[in-house]
C-alpha cells in the first residue's frame, strides 16, 4: 500500500489502547486515549498515531463490515490491530527494518496484544467494566498503566522492547504446553487454564522465583539489564501519566494491585507461595490473598498456589464461598498439608522420573512444533535445542508459518468450519529442509538442517516423527 506512516521520532515500537465511543467531540480528543506506550511523548504525537489507527479502522470497515481490520502494511512501518472489546482496540506499531532480527510474524504480535487484554481481564475484569465505574477513564489508566509495563518489562532489553521475532516460530503463544502428546493424557484446554498457565510459567514457576526473570525470557542474551531499564522508563512515563490523570479528572492516588511485578513471589515455609503484591488497601502492611475472575464462569475466586518441588498446584475456590477470608483460606492450606502434601509428592517423583529435565522433548536430528488448535495444547523442541538452528533456517520457518497464517486465515473467512489438509515443504538458503504439515486442526512444523538430506527423506522423518510420537496423525497414507 501506498499509506505512510506517522513519523514519531526514534521509537521503533509503539503500543496504544483506546475507546472509539470516547473524546468523539473538539477539545475531548484525549479522553479516548487509555493507554499509550511510550508515554512521554507528546500528546500531539499520541493523537496523531491513534487518529491514523481509527481512520485506517473506519477505511477498512467499508469494505469489511463483520471482519475486524487485523493488519496494515505501510512502508516503514507494521499497523497490528486488536479489537479487545468492542470498541476498545489495541494497536501495535512496529518499525520495519533492514536487519533479520527485527523480522517478525504479525500473528505472533496480535497474541501479544490478545495475551496482554487476557491476563488483564484475569486480574482486573473488563475495561469497559473499569469504564463504567468511573467515566472519567482515571481508573481504568491506572490499571492499564502498570499492568502492561510490568508486563513490558519481560520484553525489555535494555531500553528497546525485544518483541517475538523469527527466533520464536517454534514457540506458540496462547497454548498450554503438555507433558505428552497422547490423546489419553491431554484434556481440552480453555482460555482460563492458559491464562493461570500463562502466569504460572511467568511469576510463578521455581526458575521464575529463582532467577527473578521470567520463564518467557530467560534464555535471551542481555536481558539482566531488563530491570534497570524498565525503571527508568517507568519514572519517566509516570510523571507524564500524572500530567495526563489531572487533564483527564482522574486520581493519580489509585490503589492498584501488581500481579506482574517481577520478584514478588516467595515460597512460604510451608510450600504455599506469597506475595505482598495484594494488600488490603494503600498503606496498609496486612496482604490479602490473591483474586482472580474467570472468564468462562464470570466468577471471581481466590488464587492459592503451592509448591513442591517443580510441581506447582494452583487452587481456586469461590470468593462467596468463605465468610472469614483469614480463617478460610488458612483452612484450605492445613486441609492441603494434612490430606494431599504426600499425594503432592507421589506425583511430583513419579513427573520427574518419567520426565528427562528441560531436553525431555528432544528428538533427534529435527526441530519441531506439534500445535493442537482444537485443544489448545502444544509440544516443540527444547529452547537450547532450537538455539542451534542457523539464522537463515529460523527465517525460512517464520516466513513459512507468516504464509501459513495467511492460507489459514483465507481458510476460515472461506469456510469457518473446515479443516484444510495441507503440507508445504521449502529448501532454505542454507539447504535446510522446512516442512509443514496440517490436518484436522493439528499443526506441525519441523527444520531439518543436514544439507545432503533429500525431500524423500525429509519426507520419510516427517513420516516416522508421526508414526511415533503422533499416534501417525501426519502421515500421507
Amino acid at each position: 500500500m501506498g499509506l505512510s506512516s506517522v513519523t514519531t521520532g526514534s521509537d521503533a515500537t509503539k503500543f496504544c489502547i483506546f475507546d472509539l465511543r470516547r473524546g468523539q467531540h473538539e477539545g475531548e480528543e484525549l479522553d479516548k486515549i487509555l493507554f499509550f506506550y511510550p508515554a512521554d511523548l507528546p500528546f500531539s504525537t499520541q493523537l496523531s498515531v491513534i487518529g491514523l489507527s481509527e481512520g485506517l479502522i473506519t477505511f477498512t470497515r467499508i469494505f469489511s463490515p463483520e471482519a475486524a481490520c487485523e493488519v496494515i502494511e505501510a512502508e516503514g512501518h507494521s499497523h497490528v490491530f486488536y479489537e479487545a472489546e468492542p470498541d476498545v482496540w489495541m494497536v501495535m506499531i512496529v518499525e520495519k527494518s533492514k536487519e533479520s532480527e527485527a523480522i517478525w510474524r504479525i500473528d505472533a504480535l496480535r497474541r501479544v496484544l490478545k495475551e496482554v487484554h487476557s491476563l488483564f481481564m484475569m486480574f482486573h475484569g473488563s475495561i469497559r467494566a473499569l469504564l463504567d465505574k468511573e467515566p472519567s477513564g482515571g481508573l481504568v489508566r491506572s490499571h492499564l498503566y502498570t499492568f502492561i509495563m510490568d508486563y513490558l518489562s519481560d520484553f525489555l532489553v535494555g531500553k528497546k522492547l525485544q518483541l517475538p521475532n523469527f527466533r520464536d516460530s517454534l514457540k506458540e503463544r496462547g497454548t498450554v504446553q503438555m507433558l505428552t502428546i497422547g490423546r489419553e493424557a491431554a484434556i481440552e484446554v480453555q482460555e482460563d487454564t492458559i491464562n493461570l498457565f500463562t502466569y504460572a510459567v511467568l511469576r510463578f514457576s521455581p526458575r521464575a522465583l529463582s532467577s527473578g526473570l521470567s520463564s518467557w525470557s530467560y534464555l535471551r542474551k542481555g536481558n539482566v539489564s531488563s530491570h534497570a531499564a524498565t525503571g527508568s522508563v517507568s519514572a519517566n512515563s509516570g510523571a507524564v501519566l500524572d500530567q495526563f490523570y489531572r487533564s483527564s479528572g482522574g486520581d493519580p492516588s489509585y490503589h492498584i494491585a501488581r500481579p506482574l511485578q517481577q520478584d514478588k513471589w516467595t515460597k512460604g515455609k510451608d510450600g504455599f507461595l506469597v506475595s505482598d503484591i495484594w494488600k488490603a488497601e494503600a498503606g496498609s502492611s496486612a496482604a490479602t490473598t490473591p483474586t482472580i475472575w474467570l472468564q468462562k464462569t464470570e466468577e471471581k475466586v481466590f488464587l492459592c498456589t503451592f509448591q513442591h518441588r517443580n510441581l506447582t498446584l494452583i487452587l481456586l475456590f469461590p470468593v462467596i464461598s468463605l465468610l472469614n477470608e483469614e480463617q478460610g483460606i488458612s483452612l484450605v492450606k492445613q486441609q492441603v498439608l494434612e490430606n494431599a502434601s504426600l499425594k503432592i509428592v507421589k506425583v511430583e517423583e513419579k513427573l520427574s522420573k518419567g520426565w528427562g529435565g528441560e531436553n525431555a522433548y528432544h528428538v533427534s536430528g529435527c526441530r519441531y512444533l506439534l500445535v493442537d488448535g482444537d485443544r489448545n495444547v502444544s509440544r516443540a523442541s527444547p529452547p537450547t535445542k532450537v538455539t542451534t538452528l542457523t539464522k537463515e533456517s529460523l527465517v525460512a520457518l517464520n516466513k513459512l508459518r507468516e504464509e501459513v497464517d495467511l492460507e489459514k486465515s483465507r481458510a476460515k473467512s472461506d469456510s469457518p468450519d473446515s479443516d484444510k489438509d495441507m503440507e508445504i515443504c521449502i529448501r532454505a538458503k542454507n539447504n535446510a529442509w522446512v516442512i509443514a504439515r496440517f490436518t484436522r486442526g493439528k499443526e506441525l512444523y519441523m527444520v531439518l538442517e543436514k544439507a545432503n538430506e533429500t525431500l524423500l527423506y525429509a519426507s520419510d522423518t516427517v513420516e516416522n516423527f508421526s508414526n511415533r510420537y503422533c499416534n501417525g496423525l501426519f502421515s500421507l497414507d
